[in-house]
């Protein structure tokens, strides 16, 4: 009898395991993946470091600048859950101020994808009246990690407003850049502000 008993237990604790096993493999309790837009609501802090290295030309190859321009950049993103978010920062090129502007541009908007797996891409655009001229672009492949907490990403993408290279290569009509850039952003957790 009371090995009945104890098979009945040890029966019923391995079915919830496998349950609570399969819901976990599945995400989210069965909602299908561990990620989403959602997964990125409100303020994340970003620090950028990298290198912008010339101008990509009609051949596919990047056109080395006179010297290549070293980036720091600090900026704070405004998830809104749904794909969009608002982006204000502050950017050193080459050791100066970006455009001259030493206060912090709120520019910019963007927009972003996170699929199921926790990868997605971000896609930042300058608008009129910033440092950085309108029409400029900055295309990033992210991984969500640390619970949604921690975002980061490399620039896959740069459009430029303007530029030259050495050897002729002239923005327009050539505007997108070859960078080596990396930013990596961490959720603002402020008591009361989640």
């Amino acid at each position: 009898m009371k090995i009945k008993h104890l098979s009945m237990a040890s029966a019923t604790a391995i079915a919830l395991l496998t349950l609570s096993g399969a819901a976990q493999a599945d995400g989210h309790g069965g909602h299908g993946g561990l990620c989403s837009n959602a997964t990125l609501k409100g303020p994340f802090g970003f620090i950028g470091h990298g290198e912008i290295l010339g101008l990509i030309g009609a051949d596919a190859k990047v056109h080395p600048y006179a010297a290549p321009s070293i980036l720091d950049d600090v900026a704070l993103v405004t998830f809104d859950g749904a794909g969009n978010f608002s982006r204000t920062d502050f950017g050193v090129i080459g050791g100066l101020p970006k455009g001259g502007q030493i206060t912090f541009n709120p520019n910019q908007t963007g927009t972003y994808t996170v699929n199921s797996d926790c990868t997605g891409t971000m896609k930042i655009f300058y608008t009129a009246g910033g440092a950085v001229p309108a029409g400029v672009e900055t295309d990033l492949n992210i991984v969500v990690a640390a619970d949604g907490t921690l975002v980061q990403s490399v620039v896959y993408r740069a459009v430029t407003a303007s530029g030259q290279t050495p050897d002729g290569i002239t923005c327009p009509p050539q505007c997108e850049q070859g960078v080596q850039e990396s930013f990596e952003g961490k959720k603002v957790l402020v008591y009361g502000f989640r």
